[in-house]
């Protein structure tokens, strides 16, 4: 896959509507109310030609980002890929440990499916994540001649002039002289 982002129908369709920004337009930066997680997670092929071992691992995002579309209330607000990374923006880590360790949905099976695989191919297939919990106001963005991008397709876009003309005070920090 190549750096796109999840497919309209995988997203939850406030993080469709949010603010689109276009090539040329003003400096933005996005503001999200409240506390979120940043969620990563990819895979990398170690052994091309296990298909069968990767294959099932490559699979199952799409079913799972398709299941988290539907079901907004789950707390994905929205996510890119980047190569084989995906990096999502969650209501709150409660939501995304909810939906890793329920029985309900997809992810619980395909997780317990990559375990079962793995002890049978060994290292053909690797997955990694990694969780930030972003508290609010703590994190600070830039887009220019940007269409809508990671916390500004989640979030809502606004000019980065007056407080928010720097990164430190888009930060909250005093400007320095």
């Amino acid at each position: 896959m190549d750096s796109a982002d999840v497919s309209s129908a995988a997203l939850p369709a406030r993080a469709q509507a949010s603010g689109q920004a276009a090539v040329g337009s003003p400096r933005l930066t996005a503001e999200l109310e409240g506390d979120f997680v940043v969620f990563m997670i990819g895979m990398r092929v170690n052994q091309p030609w296990k298909i069968s071992a990767w294959l099932p691992v490559f699979r199952a995002m799409p079913k799972m980002l398709a299941e988290l579309a539907r079901h907004p209330e789950l707390g994905l607000l929205g996510g890119r890929f980047a190569g084989t990374t995906l990096i999502q923006y969650w209501r709150s880590a409660e939501h995304l440990q909810a939906y890793a360790q329920s029985r309900q949905h997809q992810h619980l099976p395909a997780w317990r499916a990559f375990n079962q695989n793995t002890r049978r191919a060994g290292s053909a297939v690797g997955i990694w994540h990694e969780t930030y919990k972003v508290a609010a106001g703590q994190y600070e963005t830039v887009y220019v001649n940007m269409p809508a991008f990671g916390l500004g397709q989640v979030g809502r876009l606004v000019p980065a002039s007056g407080r928010r003309a720097t990164a430190a005070g888009r930060l909250g920090q005093p400007a320095s002289e």
